[in-house]
């Protein structure tokens, strides 16, 4: 009888070790498969900006968004991931109410070298913090995609390059640590929600875009002497909408990789996932939700517009729309919110046009107008509900004012250090490039590649066989 009871025990110690290992490896391949899936943003943002590109600077733009990426990378590894970490409560950097943030915590933790170096590198004890940092470094990348877009066809490269690391790795995560952090003061104070970053992410890059464009100025043809504006056509609107469709697919990755998932010495949870403030969510509502955004969002702009290109940016606004509150909403409401945006996407558009304003693809309007909607909507239709996990009455809960509150503050750290890094180069003359430049085409003088090196005819000039 003694030896059937150790054999037992001996099993379940076994299975539950099994259990174990087994739960581990699926949080790190969980993780890890959003890391390429969120590349295939990158992949949709180069062909996207590309195919709005003219054919003289179409080599130009595609190299401008691979170096977004490149740089991206190793920036946030030395310093962002440390930022995250470090200042969710504000300056000096104290800890939070969770104990997981504050400037000694981030020394710990988050840098490359020294003591944390442990956590920063190869570590067969710890199959979490690779791809953690992985997922926040593609979001980092994802910002500075963003801002790629609107900025293309006259921005110099190094200009470009240094916009992008402030971007991506100072101000972006500086709204991730106070609004997408359980220590975020603007989480614990306010009640801020943002489950999908639509605020964090998308507004702060698209207003960060928007002070850039106001010292950078418009495409030489964009507007008339009496302010009337010209459209500039891409060399190739198919190219594009593949592009706008290859985002999509990676939003799946990036939606993805806001959950945190169960049973892990990290997880809020031991047997249900989680989002990011440690409230309920499934992978199960993502795709209710996510779908009836995107079917939302291409129904509203093509019942305004009929315009693949604006039909495909719904797309785009109607996930941007629903994500603060993708883990809240029900399917029919997503589909509304994502409706209205998509509806109201050329509008608001043409609104910035006419102010002088020239964004190429129209990124401010479709990541940072369409972020703080969605994130003002959920203040509406959220309203009450927990933005953190604990008991109730004892967490702060979602309100307008909260989300008002948040989207104030996600402009200002987008649109501020936008214009001010902008500012200092186009004083510095590493803005903008020379005119001359401009009209011959970037590709010229840029890049020692063409697009097209054979050519392409004019329409309506046949050539004969062998020409």
């Amino acid at each position: 009888m003694e030896e059937q009871i150790a054999e037992l025990t001996a099993q379940v110690a076994a299975l539950q070790g099994s259990s174990g290992v087994t739960n581990t490896m699926f949080a790190e391949t969980f993780y890890y498969l959003t890391i390429p899936l969120m590349i295939i943003i990158h992949a949709g943002f180069l062909a996207y900006e590309m195919g709005a590109s003219r054919l003289k600077n179409v080599l130009s733009s595609g190299v401008k968004n691979i170096l977004a990426f490149a740089f991206m990378i190793p920036t946030f590894y030395f310093f962002g991931w440390w930022v995250y970490w470090g200042f969710p409560t504000g300056l000096p950097g104290a800890p939070g109410p969770a104990g997981i943030s504050g400037v000694e915590y981030a020394s710990a933790i988050a840098w490359g070298w020294g003591e944390s170096a442990q956590y920063m590198g190869p570590n067969i004890a710890d199959q979490a913090s690779g791809v953690f940092f992985g997922a926040f470094a593609l979001f980092a990348a994802t910002t500075a995609s963003i801002m790629s877009g609107a900025v293309i066809e006259r921005i110099q490269t190094v200009g470009f390059v240094i916009l992008a690391v402030v971007l991506g790795s100072f101000a972006w995560v500086v709204a991730a640590a106070w609004g997408w952090h359980a220590d975020g003061w603007l989480v614990t104070q306010w009640g801020v929600h943002d489950f999908g970053a639509a605020g964090l992410v998308h507004a702060v890059a698209g207003f960060f875009a928007l002070g850039v464009l106001i010292n950078l100025g418009p495409r030489i043809g964009k507007f008339n002497a009496d302010g009337s504006a010209n459209h500039i056509a891409g060399h190739n609107m198919p190219l594009t909408v593949t592009g706008l469709m290859l985002i999509i697919v990676g939003f799946w990755g990036f939606l993805m990789a806001c959950v945190i998932v169960p049973g892990e010495a990290w997880s809020w949870f031991a047997d249900k996932p989680s989002t990011i403030y440690g409230t309920p969510i499934t992978l199960s509502a993502l795709a209710f939700n996510i779908l009836m955004a995107i079917a939302g969002g291409i129904i509203g702009a093509w019942v305004l517009t009929r315009d693949p290109f604006w039909m495909m940016s719904g797309a785009l606004a109607g996930i941007i729309s629903t994500a603060s509150g993708l883990d809240i909403y029900y399917p029919a409401l997503a589909f509304i919110i994502a409706f209205s945006a998509g509806l109201i996407l050329k509008p608001c558009a043409t609104w910035l046009e006419n102010r002088g304003i020239d964004d190429a693809v129209g990124a401010v309007t479709v990541h940072g107008t369409i972020g703080l909607y969605g994130v003002v909507l959920l203040g509406i239709f959220g309203a009450g509900y927990p933005s953190l996990q604990g008991a109730a009455g004892e967490v702060p809960t979602i309100s307008l004012i909260g989300q008002i509150i948040g989207a104030v503050v996600f402009f200002l750290l987008g649109f501020v250090p936008g214009y001010a890094v902008s500012y200092v180069l186009k004083m510095m003359g590493m803005l903008r490039i020379p005119e001359g430049a401009e009209i011959a085409g970037m590709d010229m003088v840029k890049v020692p590649a063409e697009g097209y090196p054979e050519g392409i005819p004019a329409p309506g000039v046949n050539l004969a066989p062998g020409e």
